[in-house]
């Protein structure tokens, strides 16, 4: 049989599946039951890309069957077959919707954990755009060798891509000494192939997230996985028709399908790879994946995929800081004849001259010099460590500055981990992400519990207190230059931030002090210098030279913007924004709601609903996405108010600004306490009963000229 009919005959076995279960469930609960997947706005999100059109209920899924059916045109012609593989990805859709609608706790019980939700995939933009994550392996089926399997998965973990498992590799990996969950970049999906659904679905979200995809141009879906995601498929052991039509629809979305088995080739699509001590390169140069390899000599496994790692308690081997002992980190810039480099010293004892559990204090002085270097690069660089102790197999790292906290795990100790290790890690990232700005670096550890306490107070918490200093006078008033940041057009082609002193990138993860470093590092790179000129209105915060520059950036698909407004032309989103901003007319004011918070709005919308329709590069006069820090921000809504338009945000965002948020009202407006005046999910929802909070507290909104 030949491929095109063995794919034609997997999508019609697919069909049939759908349509029996369709049927099944309409019989069972009527067409009015409810469909939907958990932690979506976009309602049956495959479905919805491709055609445009929402299901929320039995009736309306029976009515996809048809567009499934219509994809499938039996003709001996690869076109045709792919578009047979992409009906099949709609009939598992149809298959996994009617498990969630039907099933009271679908997955639950399996290993896999099925459908992901929106802000995961939100959560996944920065590392995909910044490259911590450089690919997205989907591995399918059952190896004939579980070991080599596992060093496949080992492998593509190491180099930090993200990996889905589905069918019986769930279990092989699972029962290995593989590290799996969200946090270890390793997710088991499901047994069953139409499983791969939630897969393919994280592709098609991301082109609806940050590609401002129209739904229903399915081309333009197509287009957009093919370029922009970079996703390939593994499969194990032997295929049946239903998994090589799946297949088909990996291809027809550009993913390439690496088989360990002899298929029918199809050149850059479809290609059998026996040796699995090749699979990775294979898979790798299929999808055109470079690996920046870090050939660290540390001993235990470097990769972004283990930043989430945690370290209870009962595997705790080493702990630095929290309750128990003082742990601070600091990186200071000194004349280059000052600094050996490569130069590592321990002062104190190290892990393994302690009787276990080990609980020491501990400083990290990182001492750089260079001729690029500059002071306001301190903090940029110090807040790496974080992302570079965390990247360690077995090490867990939280806060910063003199707050650290630090724990190591047992398994990571008896590999061989010890604390000159950190210095190791530390030497070779420094260089490796800021060395055109950095010649040498040297690292001190210090665990005596005198030295450490006598450098803090001689030397970390002066230059705390500096650096302060400065960044509070960092306005966007004293500076003659901003910074417009692209990194995320690889996924919202028409996305430009804008960054300034007092307006961090809407990630969060972009200050004007990283945008001017991320200049100097890559001169030619994703953020580039725009001067302050031709200002046209200060409160709204309009500039001539700002809006030439998003113009250019935005290859002319945004021509204006303003910088403090949320009503006049505001900057656009990509999709991995931390909060959302929108308008709330019967309050007078706006709310906010971060990525996290999984409840409904007093505007009526989740966070999903409001990312709808505020990411992939558009603008939207009433709705902003913004990063945490600039809520507190003097120029928030400068044009509309400012900050004392916030009406509500939900409990755990107002507890994590409020010092900062009480601070710039008081500062700005001579209000006290005013964290206490914004109304909360645990107080209303419901916008009536906000309003009525609101009138309680004397909330400024309710004063203020109407906001529309």
């Amino acid at each position: 049989m030949s491929l095109t009919a063995v794919i034609f005959s997997g999508a019609k076995a697919a069909l049939e599946l759908a349509r029996k279960a369709v049927g099944d469930a309409i019989a069972a609960t009527g067409k009015e039951h409810k469909v939907a997947f958990p932690g979506t706005a976009y309602a049956l999100p495959v479905i919805y890309a491709a055609t445009g059109k929402k299901i929320t209920n039995l009736g309306e899924l029976e009515a996809a069957l048809d567009v499934a059916a219509s994809l499938i045109v039996e003709e001996d012609d690869l076109a045709k077959a792919l578009n047979a593989g992409l009906a099949t990805a709609v009939c598992a859709e149809i298959i996994e919707a009617v498990k969630y609608a039907t099933e009271e706790n679908a997955y639950e019980e399996e290993a896999g954990i099925g459908f992901i939700p929106d802000p995961v995939i939100r959560s996944l933009g920065v590392p995909l755009v910044t490259g911590d994550i450089p690919g997205i392996a989907v591995i399918v089926g059952e190896a004939e060798n579980q070991q080599n399997l596992v060093s496949i998965v080992k492998d593509y973990q190491e180099k930090g891509l993200l990996t889905f498992l589905i069918g019986k590799t769930v279990d092989q990996i699972v029962n290995s000494d593989v590290k799996t969950g969200l946090e270890f970049r390793v997710i088991p999906i499901g047994y069953d192939i139409t499983s791969v659904i939630h897969v393919v679905s994280v592709a098609v979200r991301a082109a609806l997230i940050f590609g401002a995809l129209t739904p229903g141009d399915l081309d333009g879906l197509l287009a957009y996985t093919k370029e922009r995601l970079p996703a390939f498929v593994n499969t194990f052991g032997p295929l049946n028709e239903v998994v090589v039509a799946a297949g088909a629809g990996a291809i027809a979305l550009g993913f390439p399908v690496i088989a360990d088995v002899e298929v029918p080739e199809v050149p850059g699509a479809l290609i059998t790879q026996k040796d699995h001590a090749q699979t990775v390169k294979t898979s790798l140069e299929a999808r055109g994946i470079k690996i920046k390899v870090k050939e660290i000599p540390i001993p235990v496994s470097f990769a972004a995929a283990f930043e989430g790692e945690r370290i209870r308690k009962d595997n705790v081997y080493a702990e630095f800081g929290s309750k128990r002992s003082k742990a601070w980190e600091l990186v200071k810039m000194r004349p280059l004849a000052e600094v050996e480099d490569h130069k590592i010293e321990l002062i104190g004892p190290d892990i393994d001259a302690v009787e276990p559990p080990v609980y020491l204090p501990l400083a990290l002085l990182v001492e750089v010099a260079g001729k690029n270097m500059e002071e306001d690069f301190e903090p940029v660089l110090e807040r790496r460590i974080h992302y570079f102790l965390n990247y360690m197999e077995g090490v867990m790292h939280i806060g910063q500055r003199n707050i650290a906290w630090i724990r190591i795990g047992k398994d990571a100790y008896a590999k061989g981990l010890r604390l000159k290790h950190f210095g190791e890690v530390l030497y070779a990232m420094m260089h490796d992400e800021f060395g055109t700005v950095i010649d040498r670096c040297q690292v001190t550890i210090i665990t005596d519990e005198e030295k450490v306490h006598q450098l803090e107070q001689e030397l970390a918490l002066p230059s705390y207190r500096a650096r302060d200093e400065r960044l509070e006078s960092l306005t966007d008033e004293s500076v003659d230059t901003f910074y417009t940041c692209t990194l995320c057009q690889s996924f919202a082609p028409a996305h430009v931030c804008v960054v300034t002193p007092e307006r961090l990138g809407l990630c969060g993860a972009v200050s004007w002090l990283d945008a001017k470093a991320t200049k100097e590092l890559d001169p030619t790179g994703a953020c580039q210098p725009v001067p302050k000129e031709g200002l046209e209105d200060e409160v709204k915060g309009i500039w001539s030279a700002v809006n030439k520059a998003v113009e250019e950036r935005s290859q002319g698909a945004v021509s204006r913007i303003t910088l403090y407004s949320i009503l006049e032309d505001p900057m656009t989103s990509c999709g991995c924004f931390e909060c959302i901003c929108g308008i709330a007319p019967e309050g007078n004011g706006v709310i906010i709601v971060n990525r996290e918070y999984a409840g409904t709005t007093p505007v009526g919308m989740t966070f999903g609903e409001l990312a709808s329709m505020t990411g992939g590069g558009v603008q939207t006069p009433g709705f902003m996405g913004h990063g945490r820090h600039f809520i507190a921000s003097r120029k928030f809504l400068a044009a509309e108010g400012g900050l004392q338009r916030i009406i509500w945000m939900p409990k755990e965002l107002k507890d994590d600004i409020a010092e900062r948020l009480n601070k710039t009202a008081k500062e700005l407006y001579g209000i006290d306490n005013f964290a206490d005046m914004i109304c909360d999910e645990t107080i209303a929802t419901d916008i009536e009963d906000v309003v009525n909070f609101l009138t309680a507290k004397g909330h400024p909104a309710l004063t203020l000229d109407p906001i529309m």
